[in-house]
């Protein structure tokens, strides 16, 4: 799916601003009633989070549908256009309907979809559009939630009559499997594109290196009758190369290779023309493979230096925001930082593309975060999530295939490979291979491991590159860093037999900011940078651990409980983007540490 593009031949009409908003009390389930929107809804902001934009708990803990509509008037002079209705991101189900009619039903929170308006909507028209949203989360859904029990930071679990009696009685909720916040709506931006009805529908671009010569294979899918051309114009604005036909492979002379920050990420065009419609793609020419111990960057032994991230910031949620995410980009590079990881869910279009310009570094990872229910229960085998969790990959790979910056793909976040290995095993490897098969540039594929039996877990070893999540000293083996880095390192001695590069994709501790003490003790910054310190001087001494992501890069909301104040204090940054010291620690370590040949 082509991102919005405004050219000669396309045009592109925002639809975000103010929509009419209201929540379902029960009653509806996701249909329209138009009595009930109009005696209930009030004005809310798109796109973003729709949780904190009102002062009422009853935003902030709803639990099931809720409705958007706006009016939308198509320009008469579109008349002759393939006009298409294009959502970046719903969550997590939804259905639109226009003038009243249900056009399109989707599932999945953090993917784009379109609707066609062919036969629906005209030029020239004024129409109704109604969104239905459904932000419960289960054992069907991507991320998983609890269908019974209690939150994964809850504190309900007591063995007394009267709470057991008060959960009968408590209201439905949201129970997520994961730690943070469910923010829902519609999170991205809403947009009418218009394009010839003979137009370009896809593009793709794998590039390549050869005896240092920079290529690129392109294949171009249309719809229509019309000839295919594809010029390939540099940083200044020349044609330097260009190929006739839907398919084919083009030389670069003189090519100039992307690289990560500080050095040069040089980006090329990929100019498409097709009958009367065109379009311009951006794309970097690099390599990425996996070799021995090393995750290659254009031949280059890459290590990463970066972290989890999350899209969370005060009043917009999950809601996209240009802002923080140029000022992200900033702070990445302040830091001295080259990745991060989309933990736990893709991220908005618009962060691919900085990050393709920034020269920043990206694990690629779908929702599925969750998937497990202890020791009593097969996930693998009872969670309705395998269909869902396919078509999420496809439609992941199929966005994000042509960014430079995704150089591996993440299929999930923390899933229980400990208590149904066999089980696990069989569902990640075909996934593994399902996701290989879809790649055109054929990507290092992985899932992020828990904390959990590592020698059990039959899975993780399987990935191209093992990635961990580990937080000895902090939930286990608490405060005690001379015990945690023993532990630490009997685990390291594991992985290091296996033979695959690591990387340690989550490691921290929860800091209250402004909290300092003379001696390092849990939830103060001096803990935080003492305990970074000493897991990273284990690092060091492994060449096999080619990376370290430490959680989170800022603080960010959860489900409040009693493990959480005011959400996930992990952040090098705060929620705001303030640095603590452990941010000027890592600033300090990673200026000093250089992208390539790290520990070769």
């Amino acid at each position: 799916m082509l991102y919005p593009e405004v050219n000669a031949s396309r045009s592109v009409i925002s639809l975000d601003g103010l929509w009419r908003f209201c929540l379902d009390d029960g009653s509806n389930e996701g249909t329209i009633n138009n009595d009930f929107i109009k005696a209930n809804a009030e004005l809310i902001a798109v796109p973003a989070s729709y949780n904190d934009q009102k002062d009422d708990l009853r935003y902030r803990e709803h639990y099931g549908w809720a409705y958007y509509e706006r009016e939308l008037m198509i320009p008469a002079n579109l008349s002759d256009c393939r006009l298409v209705l294009r959502f970046d991101a719903v969550t997590h189900a939804c259905k639109v309907f226009i003038d009243g009619a249900l056009v399109k039903e989707h599932k999945g929170g953090f993917l784009p979809f379109e609707i066609d308006l062919d036969g629906i909507a005209g030029a020239g028209e004024r129409h109704l559009i109604q969104v239905a949203v459904d932000n419960r989360v289960s054992h069907s859904t991507l991320p998983v939630g609890n269908e019974e029990g209690t939150a994964f930071f809850g504190s309900d679990n007591a063995d007394v009559p009267s709470v057991e009696a008060a959960k009968v009685w408590r209201k439905k909720r949201n129970l997520p499997n994961f730690d943070f916040f469910n923010y829902a709506g519609l999170n991205r931006s809403v947009r009418l594109c218009a394009m010839p009805r003979e137009y370009i529908e896809d593009i793709t671009l794998v590039p390549s290196i050869e005896d240092g010569e920079g290529y690129v294979s392109y294949s171009v899918s249309t719809v229509g009758e019309g000839a295919v051309t594809v010029d390939i114009i540099d940083r200044e604005g020349c044609a330097v190369a260009s190929a006739q036909g839907a398919s084919g492979r083009i030389r670069i002379p003189g090519c100039h290779f992307w690289n990560p920050w500080p050095d040069d990420p040089y980006l090329y065009t990929a100019h498409v023309s097709f009958a009367s419609d065109c379009y311009d793609e951006r794309f970097g020419v690099r390599t990425v493979a996996v070799k021995g111990h090393d995750f290659l960057i254009n031949g280059k032994p890459f290590f990463f230096k970066g972290f989890g991230k999350h899209e969370d910031s005060a009043i917009h949620g999950r809601g996209f925001d240009l802002a923080y995410a140029v000022k992200d980009m900033s702070l990445i590079h302040w830091l001295g930082a080259n990745s991060f990881r989309t933990s736990h869910y893709p991220y908005a279009e618009e962060i691919y593309r900085l990050a393709d310009e920034e020269g920043v570094v990206i694990i690629d990872e779908t929702p599925a975060v969750g998937i497990g229910a202890g020791d009593k229960v097969d996930p693998y085998k009872t969670f309705d999530i395998r269909e869902h969790h396919e078509d999420v990959i496809r439609d992941l790979v199929a966005r994000d295939k042509n960014h430079p910056s995704v150089v591996m793909w993440s299929m999930g976040n923390e899933p229980d490979t400990e208590h149904f290995p066999e089980s696990a095993r069989d569902y990640w490897g075909s996934l593994y291979e399902f996701t290989h098969s879809l790649d055109p540039q054929d990507r290092p594929v992985t899932f992020v491991c828990c904390q959990n039996n590592y020698e059990k877990d039959l899975a993780t070893r399987e990935m191209d590159v093992v990635c961990i999540n580990r937080y000895y000293g902090w939930y286990n083996l608490s405060g005690d860093m001379d015990a945690a880095c023993h532990a630490l390192n009997i685990e390291l001695d594991f992985w290091q037999e296996v033979g695959k590069p690591l990387i340690m994709t989550e490691y921290g501790a929860d800091t209250l900011p402004g909290f300092h003490l003379t001696t390092p003790e849990m939830f103060s910054e001096e803990f935080q940078v003492m305990y970074y310190d000493r897991i990273n001087k284990e690092f060091d001494k492994r060449d096999f651990v080619i990376g370290e992501h430490p959680w989170n890069f800022a603080d960010f909301n959860t489900i409040q409980g009693v493990y959480r104040a005011d959400g996930n204090r992990k952040g090098l940054l705060t929620r705001d983007r303030r640095p603590k010291l452990a941010a000027h620690y890592f600033r300090e370590r990673w200026n000093k540490i250089a992208n390539f040949g790290y520990k070769r």
